[in-house]
């Protein structure tokens, strides 16, 4: 198949800029790629697909999502993440089934897709082995997106360092059911799908672990290759839980071999000069998640000097209820302004390098920049067709600012994964959309109710 007439942001190690692009794929590869005339006439017997008046980007990988928590959305609005945590969603996904946990896989997976995101890193410590792993690796199967799937690891229900902080009973796990069902997991699910399903560890935040439970899994993923992702220095409590055993943030990874290449560690918000410093020299990545930091009033990740000291970035939308949408566009532009506005800088963090977190970065951070976030001949047919051609999107000039500070998952148009078109249109071609709406409607309701929070979530103002 030849696309053709679009202009294609590769994302290449030269960056290039394609006007009036074309991309071969052969089944799942991009065999050939460059101007329209010229692959049209090596290659005159290939169906093509028209996409004048699209720009076409690598597929969008976010680095940080909670698949089931797409089903709390806006249940837990305008609250610090202690209470949003304790008092509200630990409490709802406490009162999960398996069935909740596959709906709510389909239900994020299928808006990602819709909005371009063709790669997500799961964070688990938030999907516990209650909702059932069997089901999201299945609905990852089903739909055609690539994910990285991190199983919790934990056994100590709190947060931080405070017992009046517990996870709710319906989330608890020990080493048994966390460590090694994620061993069992990996085994079972792990390079399939034609390798689009990789299975991470998902271990919870510093305080919900013990030394010695960090330490056996960072050994495991060193023995088998098993990445680490893990939230980190998120909120102030996390660095007081730090300093309480004498450590700081990155200090105290390292001390139980969290610091890794092989790790991505999340949010990053409460770091000090050193802590950076240790980062950049261990290669350990960071998610980006400002939505939720902001939102949360968790504070907002010092991302120019991360990029300064030479730490790979990548972007992420976090949950639902923190959120409200796994729109990883919508999330570029405010990584491309809030830093602007933290240091009164117009130059920081410009569009271009918020387009590369989202591609290139974030596939560095899984361990996938051979394959995917750059379109390139060779490497995996994963890109997405952005419509420009609508008034809200016209006039533009630089294509990659059209991208980053004006379009929105709304506006996209196609999206393949694998070499397969899962959207067309702005429709889902993989997935029954009514389907997953009415049950993803029903099983939220009952999760509610199950949890006893009926009458917290519903709307402040009078309903008549």
């Amino acid at each position: 198949m030849l696309y053709t007439h679009a202009t294609i942001i590769t994302v290449d190690s030269t960056r290039r800029i394609i006007n009036d692009g074309a991309i071969r794929v052969q089944n799942d590869i991009i065999a050939d790629i460059g101007k329209t005339d010229i692959l049209r006439a090596k290659y005159p017997r290939e169906d093509e697909y028209d996409l004048s008046g699209r720009v076409v980007i690598p597929g969008l990988i976010s680095t940080h999502v909670h698949t089931a928590q797409t089903l709390l959305r806006g249940t837990a609005d305008d609250l610090e993440l202690v209470s949003w945590l304790c008092e509200r969603i630990w409490v709802l996904q406490g009162h999960f089934t398996a069935a909740d946990g596959y709906a709510a896989a389909r239900l994020s997976i299928g808006e990602m897709l819709k909005s371009g995101t063709t790669c997500f890193l799961e964070s688990m410590n938030k999907f516990a082995d209650r909702y059932g792993f069997d089901g999201l690796c299945r609905a990852v199967e089903e739909s055609g997106i690539r994910g990285c799937l991190g199983k919790i690891v934990m056994d100590i229900a709190r947060y931080a360092q405070e017992d009046a902080w517990a996870m709710h009973p319906g989330l608890v796990e020990d080493r048994e059911t966390s460590l090694l069902g994620t061993m069992r997991m990996w085994e079972k699910w792990n390079g399939q799908a034609n390798d689009r399903i990789r299975v991470w560890f998902g271990a919870r935040t510093p305080g919900g672990v013990s030394d010695a439970l960090y330490r056996e899994m960072t050994q495991l993923s060193c023995e088998k290759g098993i990445p680490i992702t893990m939230h980190c220095a998120e909120v102030k409590a996390d660095r007081d839980f730090f300093a309480s055993v004498n450590h700081t943030p990155m200090s105290y990874c390292d001390s139980v071999g969290l610091l890794s290449p092989s790790t991505v560690l999340v949010h990053m918000v409460h770091l000090d000069d050193t802590d950076i410093a240790r980062l950049a020299r261990s290669g350990t990545h960071v998610a980006h998640c400002p939505t939720s930091n902001a939102k949360l009033a968790s504070g907002i990740c010092l991302v120019p000097d991360l990029q300064h000291a030479g730490v790979n970035i990548g972007l992420g939308t976090d949950g639902a209820p923190c959120n409200n949408t796994c729109d990883l566009l919508q999330e570029m532009k405010l990584a491309g302004i809030i830093h602007k506005s933290m240091s009164y800088d117009p130059t920081a963090v410009p569009a271009e390098s918020v387009l590369e977190m989202a591609t290139i970065n974030g596939a560095r951070a899984l361990g996938l920049d051979e394959r995917i976030g750059s379109l390139e001949v060779g490497k995996k047919a994963d890109f997405v067709a952005i419509d420009t051609r609508r008034i809200h999107l016209q006039p533009w000039f630089n294509p990659v600012s059209a991208v980053v500070y004006t379009a929105t998952g709304r506006d996209v148009d196609i999206v393949v994964v694998d070499g397969q078109i899962l959207v067309r249109g702005g429709e889902l071609l993989s997935m029954n959309e009514e389907e997953v709406v009415c049950e993803a409607q029903q099983r939220s309701q009952e999760v509610v109710a199950r949890a006893g929070l009926t009458d917290k979530v519903r709307a402040r103002w009078p309903v008549e």
